[in-house]
């Protein structure tokens, strides 16, 4: 019989197409319906490796994918969230939570694929609830799921009668790491371990490769998923692009583990096969499932060690900023308010720090354009923004309790800092955000309206600095110092937009170079302002 091959790449590329959107749709269904809490799930429960391990299993269940807990973990560490050695846990976790994938295909419902997308269009279509919706992206995605498979094992069939696939499987059979570099680079092709072992299933299911040389395949499969994660850590952080290294590391390590015993386990996937009277992609699943759990276990151990590796490979500062809260302990709430107010201080403090750092860096970015810079600020906003809701979090709690006056008085004072260094970090952001237009739209400023944003900016950072100073030594003559400051930056803010509207007119400047420099310089105003509040606190007081 002649083969059609058009038809058959037609229907394995369209089959493939649709699977993947089934795995995107029924992820992004569950991740609705769970909220997005994905972040907030790997930063509080990653408190050890082992509790990163469920967390990596639970997420990656969650999202179907992975490459996108890993993608989103190498995120969490280079903004300081999250360790290395609880980044491994959690990959750990991610490569056993990806089996749930294959398990799904497993079930031989793909007969039913088209009725189950019907009445996941039904509950997409016909029904308001958020809640109903994304139970119904969940299910239209699973139906699409088999639809894709369906389609992909059509377009598989007629490979069992080429003589050169025959080929190539006979030689994987003998050869296991042709095998693996085949999984490897099928999956880095089509980016996703789930949809290379689905294809893997399938032709496992229709005869056209066996069981020998499947093993390699899901072997190489796992390897070639970490391309996510190096994607993700290109320009990142060394502590992102470390965690990358473990991620490709981990399945390199667990491959060649399993290709030295690959007679045994091979032997024990048939074994299983026959007394739990498996199907073909079902098999695939257990063997998938076995080898990560197996991988899990084995290097578990080992976390330290690979963190110790992985440090001496990629050498450097990690540059991570911590964003946790460092000195909160709730037991003092109830002890002692006053030390729980002293630990709030010392959080406050933190935040005081990232404030300045992450104005010094977006200065940096509007000198040099350089990325790094902008990253940096932008890691010392969001740690600003955590900070400030976990700070506050603990004062609400400590709020119920019975404050002295003093210490009422020292509550508020916080309370009311705590709001002025957030704000202070959305300007900081703000300033970004206009470097980062200056630089897309080829904006040049005039030599002159340099000079004034580098004078603006270093007194404007210096009375921030004053302010602070003021705030924790409690010196009210600091304290004077920088809400005087503060009424010359409102001085300098009026002068130098009335001496940028002279360059506009004398086409000195372009209107973009006119639009970023007054907004920059109305952002410092706006600091100066905050600065000045954190001040009187202390003037008022005392």
């Amino acid at each position: 019989m002649e083969i059609n091959y058009q038809e058959m790449i037609f229907q394995f590329l369209g089959g493939l197409g649709i699977f993947l959107f089934g795995i995107k749709y029924m992820g992004d269904g569950l991740q609705n319906a769970a909220g997005d809490r994905l972040q907030e799930i790997l930063d509080r429960f990653t408190t050890n490796p082992f509790m990163g391990v469920l967390a990596g299993i639970f997420v990656t269940v969650l999202i179907q994918s992975s490459s996108g807990t890993t993608a989103l973990t190498v995120g969490l560490v280079s903004a300081g969230f999250m360790t290395l050695r609880q980044a491994i846990g959690v990959i750990m976790g991610a490569n056993i939570g990806t089996t749930v994938t294959a398990f799904i295909i497993g079930i031989d419902i793909g007969a039913y694929a088209l009725p189950i997308i019907a009445a996941g269009a039904v509950l997409l279509f016909f029904f308001k609830n958020p809640k109903i919706t994304a139970f119904g992206q969940v299910v239209f995605g699973f139906g699409t799921l088999f639809y894709g498979l369906e389609l992909m094992s059509e377009g598989m069939k007629p490979l069992r009668s080429l003589e050169a696939f025959q080929e190539l499987t006979l030689n994987m059979s003998s050869n296991p790491f042709l095998g693996v570099v085949v999984g490897t680079v099928l999956t880095l092709i089509v980016q996703s371990s789930s949809a290379t072992i689905g294809i893997l299933q399938e032709l496992f299911s229709t005869d056209a490769i066996s069981l020998n040389a499947s093993l390699p395949v899901l072997f190489g499969d796992n390897i070639g998923t970490t391309i996510t994660a190096v994607l993700a850590a290109i320009g990142a952080s060394v502590a992102a692009r470390r965690a990358a290294l473990v991620h490709v590391l981990f399945n390199i390590i667990g491959t060649v583990i399993f290709v030295i015993i690959l007679v045994p386990f091979t032997n024990l996937i048939t074994y299983l096969q026959g007394v739990l009277g498996l199907n073909e992609p079902m098999t695939i699943a257990f063997a998938h499932g076995i080898f990560n759990v197996s991988n899990t276990i084995i290097q578990f151990p080992f976390i330290f060690a690979l963190a110790w590796l992985v440090t001496k490979l990629i050498p450097g500062e990690d540059g991570a900023i911590i964003t946790k809260p460092q000195h909160l302990n709730t037991t003092f709430i109830e002890h002692s308010p006053s030390i729980a107010l002293g630990q709030a201080k010392e959080e406050l403090e933190r935040m005081k720090d990232f404030s300045i750092k992450g104005l010094e860096e977006a200065f940096m970015y509007l000198q040099t354009g350089e990325k790094k810079h902008k990253e940096k600020a932008l890691q010392y906003e969001q740690g600003i923004n955590n900070l400030d809701k976990e700070i506050t979090s603990y004062l609400v709690e400590l709020s119920s309790k019975a404050l002295t006056p003093h210490e009422s008085e020292e509550f508020s004072i916080l309370v009311d800092s705590i709001r002025d260094i957030e704000r202070i970090g959305d300007h900081m952001e703000n300033i970004v955000e206009l470097v980062e237009y200056k630089i897309n739209k080829k904006v040049e400023f005039s030599t002159d309206a340099k000079n004034e944003l580098e004078e603006m900016y270093r007194f404007t950072v210096d009375t921030l600095k004053t302010s602070y100073e003021s705030f924790f030594a409690k010196n009210v003559e600091l304290a004077q110092k920088a809400i005087t400051n503060e009424e010359e930056i409102d001085k300098m803010e009026k002068q130098y937009r009335k001496k940028h509207i002279s360059r506009l007119n004398e086409r000195k400047c372009s209107g973009d170079a006119g639009i970023v420099f007054v907004d920059i310089i109305s952002n410092l105003e706006r600091v100066g302002d905050h600065a000045a509040n954190i001040a009187e606190a202390i003037a008022i007081a005392k």
